[in-house]
């Protein structure tokens, strides 16, 4: 039977280093730290965003005025290309079968649950 694991995700790497400190990380891995029953990752700030107005329609790569303003009947969501290997680390934590709890630790206030509740949405989870 595999050990159960806590993943933890914070906003910043410096924040998870921090935590993974107290938790007793002790493996460096690719985006993440590893070890003591938990897995310790972050978001590197914004790594979901709205899409630009042309993902909604073709007609928006013209910005015109008289196209304002833009109601979608749906938001579409990007992944940042630069920031598209830290988004992919973290979902394919949140998919492993031994992860059996999810921590939030983005900042506190609206800014740092929005950045990971976007990021939790986008790969899946709810």
């Amino acid at each position: 039977m595999s050990m159960k694991m806590k993943l933890i995700i914070a906003e910043k790497p410096s924040v998870s280093r921090e935590i993974a400190k107290i938790v007793g990380t002790s493996t460096r891995r690719d985006g993440y730290l590893e070890g003591g029953g938990y897995l310790v990752s972050w978001c590197v700030g914004h790594l979901v965003s709205l899409a630009l107005p042309d993902a909604y329609d073709e007609k928006y790569k013209q910005r015109n005025i008289e196209d304002l303003p833009i109601f979608p009947d749906a938001w579409i969501y990007e992944i940042k290309k630069e920031t598209a290997a830290q988004f992919a680390v973290l979902k394919s934590l949140m998919e492993r079968t031994d992860v059996d709890g999810l921590v939030c630790a983005t900042d506190s206030g609206r800014e740092g649950e929005h950045i990971f509740r976007l990021v939790y949405h986008q790969s899946g989870c709810g």
